[in-house]
This record gives structure tokens, C-alpha cells and sequence, in this order.
């Protein structure tokens, strides 16, 4: 991702999907030339067809660049209103090369 897009996040929520299938959402405070992320605030959401998405607490956490699959802004308003314990879905799987 270009310097300047991950600049225009800093202080918003983003979602992170990882190259390992996980949805971690935090706050972007910071970020490097290798593209390692710094979020706050952070937890993960982890999908099931069966349960609704738990939503595991991680606090300050640091995602390696290179694990980093895809990086997107989260609309507070929107998130807040989806009621997650309803919300049924297949876990991802991690991706392959």
C-alpha cells in the first residue's frame, strides 16, 4: 500500500485482513516503510457458521507487513450498528501462493 494512502488513515479505524485469514480492526497509529502496521484499540473478529463473530480484545498490537493482505476504513456509525453476535460466516482461509 502507497505511503500516502496508509497516511490518510492514521487516527481512523481500519480493518486489516492477514495473509493467515485473520480480521483484526483498530486504530491506525503508525506504520513503517516495510508496511508493519501499528494499531490500537485493536480486536479480532473471528467468523463461524454456527456462532455469531466473537470478538477477541488485543489492545496495542503490531501486524508485520508482510502478513498484511488487504487494509480498509471502517465507518464507525456503520460497524457500530451491526449486531455481531447475529452475523454468520465461513472463517477465511489463509492464502496460498
Amino acid at each position: 500500500m502507497a505511503d500516502s494512502a496508509l497516511a490518510g488513515l492514521i487516527d481512523t479505524t481500519i480493518s486489516v485482513i492477514t495473509a493467515d485469514g485473520r480480521n483484526i480492526v483498530g486504530v491506525l497509529r503508525g506504520y513503517d516503510q516495510a508496511t508493519n502496521l501499528i494499531l490500537d484499540e485493536c480486536h479480532e473478529r473471528v467468523f463461524s457458521t454456527k456462532n455469531g463473530v466473537e470478538q477477541l480484545a488485543l489492545g496495542l498490537y503490531v501486524i508485520r507487513g508482510d502478513n498484511i493482505a488487504v487494509v480498509g476504513e471502517i465507518d464507525d456509525e456503520l460497524d457500530a450498528q451491526i449486531d455481531f453476535s447475529q452475523v454468520r460466516a465461513a472463517p477465511l482461509k489463509a492464502v496460498t501462493h
